[in-house]
């Protein structure tokens, strides 16, 4: 599967909020070292303050507004604060190591930007960029402390560790209202999903089911490759669910025909991988699917459609689909022939290694293939009860 793409919207989000925050990061920090310069040269609580690298360091600061700007337009802003930090810190370090060295009781204790750093790292809602500013900051105190040793140490990386608490409070707050979005979200699109499901099905009464089942084979067989997140599996389980969705378009004549299909009705039936691709490649939250969608006809041998892929050229998940909808195609009853058993269907994949399908993928299949009738069971089993509940309900409507 592609790498996931990110909605836009999030993007511009991350952007604005990078924007407003080195915005105010050159605000405090030039405000902090302006009062700061302005307090020692009236001596009003530092005497006698010795030279610092201050105008390098801002220097150095600005230097990297080109930086952030082409990260900006390449779409990397993720990067940008990272780097800003991590640039900062170190050369305020050496900063302070530089002046301080031969007057550690003239050592500030810390500085606002710190205090900056540590408040607001929490408004990207990453938990990774909270960590690295946390410990950088308490870091560099620790280097400081080792070699400085100023009397007032103690006071700013107490400060320092008591920030970083409240950081991560607020990122745990963020974080929270983040997900309870997502989840919501994600509970509209799965009944969007389901929905679509239940419009093919009402079209073609023989595929009642079959989405789900591919969906939960598919899920069990990539979970076995051990390769993939959380997310990215929920993202290929949408895919699956969608994988038929071109078929709606397929005239109803053709879609439950009997008997053999011609040749002209079999390349409109083919034509369900594109359409279908076609139908969610605009849909923010399900264009992850659309190599699956397209792809999971195609063969290992290249003899596949639409695009006649060949080996690993495929996409990796879209293999693993064929892999599960070949084998509820054939466990399924159809206009033009009834399903076969499920060990029958076993079979028959392990005869297309090598051929229909990917050599290592049929290896995995033959690990998870219990699994997979239990799948075929439970679904069997809640259609017979769906059915006798009908049928119940038809009669007493009589």
């Amino acid at each position: 599967m592609k790498k996931h793409i990110i909605d836009p919207n999030i993007r511009n989000e991350e952007t604005r909020t990078l924007k407003w925050f080195l915005v105010l990061f050159y605000i405090i920090s030039i405000a902090f070292d302006i009062i700061y310069s302005f307090i020692s040269k009236n001596g009003l609580h530092i005497k006698n303050t010795p030279y610092n690298l201050i105008y390098w360091i801002y220097l150095l600061m600005f230097l990297l507004l080109p930086v952030a700007r082409y990260a900006i337009k390449k779409q990397k802003s993720y990067y940008i604060k990272y780097i800003y930090f991590l640039t900062y810190t170190f050369i305020t370090l050496i900063n302070d190591v530089v002046t301080y060295g031969g007057h550690p009781e003239k050592y500030p204790g810390g500085s606002a930007v710190e205090i900056f750093w540590l408040l607001l790292s929490a408004i990207f809602v990453s938990k990774p960029f909270v960590i690295v500013v946390s410990s950088g900051i308490i870091l560099k105190y620790i280097i400081i402390g080792i070699l400085i040793s100023p009397p007032n140490l103690v006071i700013g990386l107490i400060l320092a560790v008591t920030l970083s608490i409240f950081s991560f409070i607020l990122l745990s707050r963020f974080q929270s209202y983040v997900n309870a979005i997502k989840s919501s979200y994600d509970e509209q699109l799965t009944g969007l999903v389901k929905g679509v499901i239940a419009t093919l099905e009402l079209k073609d009464p023989y595929t009642r089911g079959h989405s789900e089942r591919v969906a939960g084979y598919a899920l069990e067989l990539a979970k076995a490759t051990q390769k993939y997140k959380e997310k990215e599996l929920k993202d290929f389980e949408f895919a699956c669910l969608l994988h038929d969705i071109g078929k709606i378009h397929i005239p109803d004549q053709i879609l439950m025909k009997p008997s053999r299909l011609t040749n002209q009705e079999y390349e409109i039936i083919k034509s369900h991988t594109n359409v279908g691709a076609d139908a969610v490649s605009k849909v923010v939250g399900l264009n992850s699917s659309i190599e699956v969608i397209r792809s999971h006809h195609e063969r290992w041998d290249g003899n596949g459609y639409p695009d006649q892929l060949k080996g690993e050229k495929i996409p990796f998940l879209a293999r693993v689909a064929a892999i599960a909808d070949a084998f509820d195609a054939m466990t399924s009853n159809r206009s033009y022939r009834n399903a076969l058993s499920v060990d029958e269907a076993y079979k028959r994949i392990l005869e297309g290694m090598g051929t229909q399908f990917d050599p290592k993928l049929v290896d995995l299949f033959k690990q998870v293939y219990p699994t997979w009738k239990e799948i075929h069971e439970k679904s069997a089993n809640e259609i017979s009860e769906k059915d006798i509940s009908n049928l119940v309900i038809s009669n007493l409507r009589r």
